[in-house]
Order: structure tokens, then sequence, then C-alpha cells
């Protein structure tokens, strides 16, 4: 929050930049190492003048993102979880995810910088 913050980034992106890397964050204790005390989560922010990135990785089994069950299908709409990945997606420009090196699974959010 404090680097987007410095970039410039105003109340309502900054709020959405610090709900998504949360989200990944917690997803990556949850679901990446599974509450495992031994694994870490590494987490590295990059700023240029038009954005912000930060990235999230864990040390866990990794997994495919496509088999994740749509949040807004009607039988997952009453779920108390799952919409994680929707709501980061919604509110960053860029997500990728994908294995990280030495194991585990590497998220990268970006958020842009609006001139006017």
């Amino acid at each position: 929050m404090r680097e987007a913050k410095k970039l410039g980034f105003d109340e309502d992106d900054q709020h959405q930049i610090g709900m998504a890397v949360r989200e990944c964050v917690v997803n990556a204790v949850v679901h990446g190492n599974r509450y495992s005390a031994k694994k870490k989560v590494h987490l590295e922010i990059e700023r240029t003048p038009e954005s912000l990135a930060v990235i999230i990785g864990d040390e866990g089994e990794g997994f495919d993102l496509e088999s994740l069950p749509d949040p807004l299908s009607p039988e997952n709409l009453m779920r108390q979880s799952g919409r994680g990945i929707l709501l980061i997606r919604a509110f960053m420009d860029g997500f990728d995810l994908h294995p990280r090196p030495g194991g585990g699974t590497e998220v990268r959010l970006v958020k842009n910088l609006a001139r006017s």
C-alpha cells in the first residue's frame, strides 16, 4: 500500500491493490503451503513510473487454474469461498499465475497508473 501511494495511486486503487494482495497471500498460506510452518510465502514488489507489480509465491504443490470451479455458476453462488481469483482479476490490470521456479506457484499482479 505504501508503494502504491508513493507511485500516485488514488485511494480506491490503493484499496483494490491491498485487497488483491491480501487475497493472494491468504491463498498462498492456505491453499499453496497448506498452513505449513516449514514453507514460506515469497513477496516481491516492482515499480515503474507507470505501474506497480506484486509477485507472490508459495512453496506448495502447485495447481491448475483451469480446474477451479466457476464462482459465478448457480451451484457455487452461495459457497462461502472460491471468489478470490475472480476479485483479484477484477481489481488488477494484470494477473499471471505460473509454476514458481523451485516449486510452488507464483502470481504476478499488475496495476497500471491511470494518467490524465
